[in-house]
């Protein structure tokens, strides 16, 4: 296989045999839609959806100072966080910019594993490599040690619950246990991406197939569907949670994005970034950036992500991610504007969509919240 060939799941011929559309993502060949994204879209929000994640990058730290190497290389305060229990953090550069946005799930007391986005964990493998220099701590490639499914909607705890007699109840938002699912070892985690409560499964990639498809007879009963990558991107920009490479980049701090929140200042020790955040969170205090909306249009014409966001003909910001959206029946983007504009219920606000002014309304993120 050339170097030039996506790579491909464990999953790969199940998708094809379903028919699904392939696409190139970050180096991989993964499902885009199996059938209408929209149906695939409603059936996440109203029942449930599974989704084949393999192309995200597992990357282990151990060792006695594997949590202090942690602290160290990324924003977070990791070392606070329990075992079994995972946190929302990211990497960022010496300038403060986002290497990548991640979760990193705390094994045992010197065992952590990290899961960056699939377009950036060479990236980040490379940079904990990098940083662990003088730490008791081991970094390990595990991107081929894993397939990744995902249960997502109102549905997924009934389907999971009918495979594992594992402690659904007690598995909180953001926290993974060991178990098993349909006889296979697994880390469950009560993670995800789409706005709904669901869960991430984490399994050796011979066991991927046999998981699949018993994931899929449990959910016969349920309306669980196959998803693909287009319908997850829409669940996501609906639930207002940012994508590397469209809301987070290097030229962005976590401050300039409105996730200030997760870079703790009040761990022990330097990190990689500290100074350069600092004075970006006192900038962003002072005289805030460009601010991170949400814009409903009025009418039909999707924005898409690097159009022009104007105000009486002067350009007040710029469009990272746009597309209709299933749940609220009009399209919808967020959209880094100038903060003299970003207040909620802001009008006379337009999107230049091909030379034309789409009129649209700021609102606050997100656009969609599941009842609880």
């Amino acid at each position: 296989m050339s170097s030039n060939e996506p790579r491909r799941t464990a999953l790969d011929a199940l998708h094809r045999s379903l028919g699904a559309t392939m696409t190139d993502f970050a180096g991989w060949d993964m499902p885009l839609r199996y059938g209408s994204e929209r149906d695939e879209h409603n059936a996440v929000r109203t029942r449930a959806g599974l989704f084949d994640l393999s192309h995200m990058g597992e990357i282990t730290v151990t060792g006695p100072q594997a949590a202090a190497l942690l602290d160290f290389a990324l924003v977070g305060n990791i070392s606070g966080v329990k075992a079994g229990r995972a946190r929302y953090t990211m990497i960022c550069r010496e300038d403060g910019g986002i290497l990548d946005d991640l979760i990193v799930y705390r094994l045992g007391d010197t065992e952590y594993m990290v899961v960056a986005n699939a377009s950036n964990a060479q990236v980040v493998l490379d940079a904990l490599t990098e940083r662990a220099a003088g730490f008791d701590a081991e970094v390990r490639d595990d991107r081929d040690a894993y397939a990744l499914l995902a249960v997502q909607g109102p549905e997924s705890p009934a389907i999971l619950r009918s495979l594992t007699d594992a402690d659904l109840d007690g598995l909180k938002y953001y926290a993974g246990l060991p178990g098993t699912v349909a006889g296979v070892p697994a880390l469950i985690a009560r993670t995800g991406y789409t706005g709904e409560d669901g869960f991430e499964l984490f399994v050796k990639p011979e066991h991927a197939v046999e998981l699949w498809q018993a994931l899929t007879k449990a959910g016969e009963g349920h309306g669980l569907v196959p998803c693909g990558l287009s319908c997850r991107d829409t669940l996501r920009l609906e639930a207002g949670m940012p994508l590397y490479g469209n809301e987070l980049s290097t030229s962005l701090t976590p401050f300039d994005a409105g996730l200030g929140r997760v870079v703790k200042f009040e761990k022990e020790g330097d990190f990689v970034g500290r100074a350069a955040l600092a004075e970006a969170a006192e900038r962003a205090g002072k005289n805030p950036p460009r601010v991170l909306v949400g814009l409903i249009a009025h009418g039909r014409r999707v924005p898409r992500a690097g159009y022009a966001v104007v105000v009486g003909g002067e350009k007040i910001g710029e469009v990272t991610s746009g597309a209709p959206s299933p749940t609220l029946g009009r399209p919808i983007a967020m959209a880094y504007v100038d903060a003299g504009h970003a207040e909620p219920g802001t009008g006379n606000v337009g999107v230049d969509i091909r030379g034309s002014h789409e009129p649209y309304d700021v609102v606050a993120l997100p656009f969609y919240k599941r009842q609880k």
